[in-house]
């Protein structure tokens, strides 16, 4: 008989229980909705005062990158000053005195420290490794890329030797590679 009675007792006590568990997350939900809207409003940051902080902060100039003779060769030959770009962008390709073959890259807010990297192609190549940025410098005209973004920062720059180079080219093209080449002949 004391079983029954314990089991009947139990059947009644679970129904209550169970409204008991689904009542309880109730009053935690709604604290966190009062709690939300006491909570002032996360601000965005404006692109103008990001670019006026970036415009200011320092390019870290410590570098782990020894570079050798080979590298120094390179950056006597990189073309240096203002490259205007396409979509009037421009770049600043300026040599760091205190540190021979570093270069500071500046455009649109963005600052780099960049060094000398060897090109097989015999491409004058600039990199930033911890930004991930490249300058890639033709003898024609030149370009700016992410490298971790996948994205072109500026394209078709020129500076005025660039200019000069280009409008030799157009004046005395190069010979083409497959001139001569007749692949019936083979």
């Amino acid at each position: 008989m004391k079983k029954i009675a314990l089991i009947a007792t139990l059947a009644l006590a679970l129904p209550f229980g169970a409204m008991a568990q689904s009542a309880a997350p109730a009053k935690p939900a709604a604290a966190k909705s009062t709690e939300a809207k006491k909570a002032p409003p996360k601000r965005q940051v404006t692109r103008k005062a990001a670019k006026a902080v970036e415009e200011v902060t320092p390019v870290n100039t410590d570098t782990d990158v020894v570079l050798n003779d080979a590298d120094l060769a390179v950056a006597q030959r990189v073309s240096i000053g203002r490259a205007q770009c396409e979509l009037g962008a421009d770049v600043t390709v300026t040599p760091d005195d205190k540190k021979p073959g570093f270069f500071s890259i500046t455009t649109k807010g963005l600052k780099y420290r960049m060094h000398p990297v060897e090109s097989r192609t015999g491409a004058m190549r600039l990199e930033d490794p911890r930004a991930g940025a490249m300058w890639l410098q033709l003898g024609n005209k030149s370009m700016l890329m992410n490298q971790k973004a996948g994205l072109r920062i500026a394209d078709e720059c020129q500076t005025d030797a660039q200019v000069a180079f280009a409008a030799e080219m157009k004046k005395n093209p190069p010979k083409d590679l497959f001139e001569g080449a007749d692949p019936a002949k083979k």
